[in-house]
């Protein structure tokens, strides 16, 4: 009888190979297409995949400024593509120098090794977004003037900043071959791929839709600030794995989470409802990009809305979950304390006898009753 390998390796283009090999494929793509830069014939075919297309200049009238817009079409998939295979070697760096190690010292089981690394690789993503978001908002001021929302519309031009856009689509897209990985469990994908897809349908929706009432300005504003909760909330539960008592940041996140959803709320409302209403004009073809009808308006504030009512559901559930386990670890508690409680009064005073013979509170012993004669 011959003995078995214990590490065998997987047939090469089998399913368990791919899953392996899959950041090993996607740097030497990677690698492909920057070498492809430094030959005069490919470099024209490999420039589509790495720099940002369709370049847009303006001048001025005496020629002594330009500014340098942006659009979009067909060929930001080969960007997305591109960018969708740094994700994955991003990915997988940080997997292997950063959480594995992590998880070596906390020695964690299985199902919370998985969560804990999803939380880390979010947790990342949300800390790089969030900072980058904030510097094109700073940048541009565009929280200091609302207006810029409704103001010259149609927007039909893009800033190099809001390529942006570009690099969240692919990060989400990179997201759904890693459901596939060896550390996910089945009971977890479909949570994982229902805030995934959301995630591409509406930073997708905000980045093509770029003339429906400016979508790539409003969908960059409320990003951040949703980055900002999704960061305090993953960084809490990395806190909480590590120490369950550190449960302080849970409370921030809630607080922060009720504002936000509040913020985006009354932001949709203020420029659907309020801000382009104003711009209105029926005369204004569709063709030339006017989208500013009742229908479009209401179609997008519906859809803001209704994400913001099933995260609201989804948050008023997780907190109940989380106060019914609190309850149900403080029952055992008082049931404990009220049985300490009932032995103490059942039993008498130690310290009243000595000696078998009882005491009295000064110490002197009680007098001893005399027999009468019969």
């Amino acid at each position: 009888m011959g003995l078995r390998r214990k590490n065998k390796s997987p047939a090469v283009l089998s399913h368990e190979f791919v899953i392996q090999n899959q950041a090993d494929t996607a740097s030497c793509l990677v690698m492909c297409l920057l070498l492809g830069l430094m030959f005069e014939v490919p470099a024209k075919y490999a420039i589509i995949f790495i720099a940002v297309q369709y370049n847009v200049t303006y001048t001025t009238d005496d020629n002594s400024e330009q500014f340098h817009f942006y659009d979009y079409g067909l060929k930001d998939i080969a960007t997305i593509f591109f960018y969708m295979l740094v994700a994955i070697n991003l990915h997988a760096v940080i997997q292997e120098y950063i959480l594995d190690k992590i998880n070596r010292d906390l020695h964690l089981s299985k199902t919370k090794h998985s969560k804990f690394n999803e939380l880390g690789q979010l947790a990342f993503f949300y800390l790089f977004s969030f900072i980058w978001g904030a510097s094109i908002l700073n940048a541009e001021e565009f929280t200091m003037n609302p207006t810029s929302l409704w103001k010259d519309y149609p927007h039909s031009r893009m800033l190099f900043q809001v390529k942006f856009f570009v690099c969240q689509i692919a990060y989400w897209l990179h997201a759904l071959p890693e459901l596939t990985s060896l550390h996910t469990f089945r009971e977890d994908i479909p949570r994982q791929l229902c805030y995934i897809c959301l995630y591409i349908v509406h930073i997708s929706g905000a980045y093509i839709l770029r003339e429906v009432f400016a979508l790539q300005h409003l969908g960059l504003i409320l990003m951040v600030p949703h980055y900002l909760v999704e960061l305090v909330f993953h960084a809490s539960c990395l806190f909480y794995f590590s120490d369950e008592n550190k449960q302080k940041g849970f409370a921030i996140w809630a607080l922060l989470f009720v504002v936000v959803r509040l913020l985006t709320l009354t932001l949709s409302v203020l420029t659907f409802g309020f801000g382009l209403t104003r711009v209105e004009n029926p005369g204004f073809p569709i063709a030339h990009g006017n989208f500013s009808i009742l229908p479009m308006r209401i179609g997008c504030l519906d859809a803001v809305c209704l994400t913001q009512a099933w995260m609201m559901w989804k948050f008023i559930h997780f907190q109940l979950k989380k106060w019914r386990e609190h309850v149900k670890k403080e029952i055992p508690k008082k049931k404990i304390t009220n049985t300490k409680n009932k032995r103490t009064k059942k039993e008498p005073n130690r310290a009243n006898f000595v000696n078998g013979a009882a005491k009295l509170e000064g110490g002197a012993s009680p007098r001893i009753r005399k027999s009468k004669p019969v």
